[in-house]
């Protein structure tokens, strides 16, 4: 088997355009695009804010952004064509996966092609009560760690990082919690001692401030079976350096640990391959324009793609890539195989579909098996069961 490789109130925002015109022949992109985004007081949102600044200075198109909270207020606008792109989270994984709340009757695979990524200083991990001496993932074992209901992203990364360490929830006391922030509360307050998030979260520094304190689990880059655990689950987390967090995390003092790009520019497949190849040449081409116009958006540099994820590449971005000579049949080689893996799971989908069971438990379960069987017989991993 092959393994991937690691490596609604709209907001309306006139941008304007205005090239040189030698650009303007090389960079085409509409007068207009609709982008969604997460919530007005993300980095998220301030770094499309920032892209579009730069489209409309440097090549005159109006970017429209509608932000949303949560995974379906961001996904359901690119699933419907009503915007042209979203600056997602990792549910757009997900969807490409047909799995979680995309393993739903409403939904299902999603053709998801990847435009660009942003990864920046901060990781992803668990927060965790600077009192419990936990220095690993392993040293959760019997602690309280928080379950957020409703949120599939921050579970499977809890979910990752405790088989990273060998574990499951099977080997902690889960606690269930309504919401994200209020877990944090809970932390502070006592009554849990661990909850997944990013290390520059204001709840984060909040813990950070409080008697409790906060430590960050130090994923060991060389223990090779710790991360084969932890890619088995979540096979999207790459090795990371970071460099910016609470509790004094900086570059004088760095804590190794894991990370997965935030946020995450998709496109349908059906996006035009002109506009994705003007879009990425355009975000690589003026990068100086907005690197140092929002939190984060200095990890858009091409130095900080990963060429190798999990989300195929749409064919407007791969052609960028071969224009300026960094694609190669190594990279081609994971792309057809996204590719195949992708139309595998669509495929699978349309055979299912029209006799589904009607109960949404049953359908989820039987949609799951019928996935499986697809990928099983194709001897691709099955990553999500």
């Amino acid at each position: 088997m092959r393994r991937f490789a690691l490596r609604l109130a709209v907001a309306s925002l006139p941008l304007i355009f205005g090239a040189s015109a030698s650009l303007a022949s090389e960079v085409e992109l509409p007068s207009t695009m609709a982008w969604t985004a997460y919530g007005t007081n993300s980095s998220g949102y301030a770094q499309v804010v920032a892209i579009g600044n730069m489209l409309q200075s440097q090549y005159g198109t109006s970017v429209r952004i509608l932000p949303g909270d949560n995974d379906v207020s961001r996904m359901t606008p690119l699933k419907t064509g009503r915007v042209d792109l979203c600056a997602c989270g990792i549910a757009s994984y997900y969807g490409a996966e047909g799995v979680l709340m995309f393993a739903d009757r409403d939904w299902g695979p999603q053709p998801i092609r990847l435009i660009t990524t942003s990864k920046a200083s901060f990781g992803l991990s668990i927060a965790v009560a600077g009192d419990m001496g936990v220095e690993t993932p392993a040293d959760l074992r019997g602690k309280r760690v928080a379950y957020i209901r409703g949120d599939d992203a921050l579970n499977k990364g809890t979910e990752a990082y405790l088989a990273f360490g060998g574990l499951t929830w099977d080997d902690v006391e889960r606690v269930d919690f309504p919401g994200y922030a209020r877990s944090f509360d809970g932390i502070i307050a006592g009554n849990v001692d661990a909850s997944f998030t990013t290390s520059v979260t204001p709840p984060a520094q909040q813990l950070a401030s409080s008697p409790r304190g906060i430590s960050w689990p130090v994923l060991d880059p060389n223990d090779t079976e710790g991360w084969e655990r932890m890619r088995a689950v979540a096979p999207y987390f790459q090795p990371h350096q970071v460099t910016a967090g609470a509790g004094g995390v900086s570059a004088d003092n760095p804590v190794p640990s894991a990370s997965y790009p935030y946020p995450i520019v998709i496109g349908n497949e059906t996006l035009d391959d002109d506009v994705a190849y003007s879009l990425i040449k355009a975000m690589q081409e003026k990068f100086d324009a907005y690197k140092d116009s929002a939190p984060g958006a200095n990890g858009y540099a091409l130095d900080n793609q990963n060429l190798k994820w999990v989300i195929p590449f749409h064919e407007g971005v791969v052609r960028y890539y071969q224009e300026i000579g960094i694609w190669n049949d190594d990279l081609q080689a994971h792309q057809d195989y996204l590719v195949n893996r992708q139309n595998l799971i669509l495929d699978a989908w349309n055979a299912f579909i029209d006799d589904a069971p009607s109960d949404n438990d049953a359908f989820t379960v039987a949609w799951m098996q019928a996935r499986a069987d697809a990928l099983n017989a194709a001897g691709m991993d099955l990553v999500f069961e």
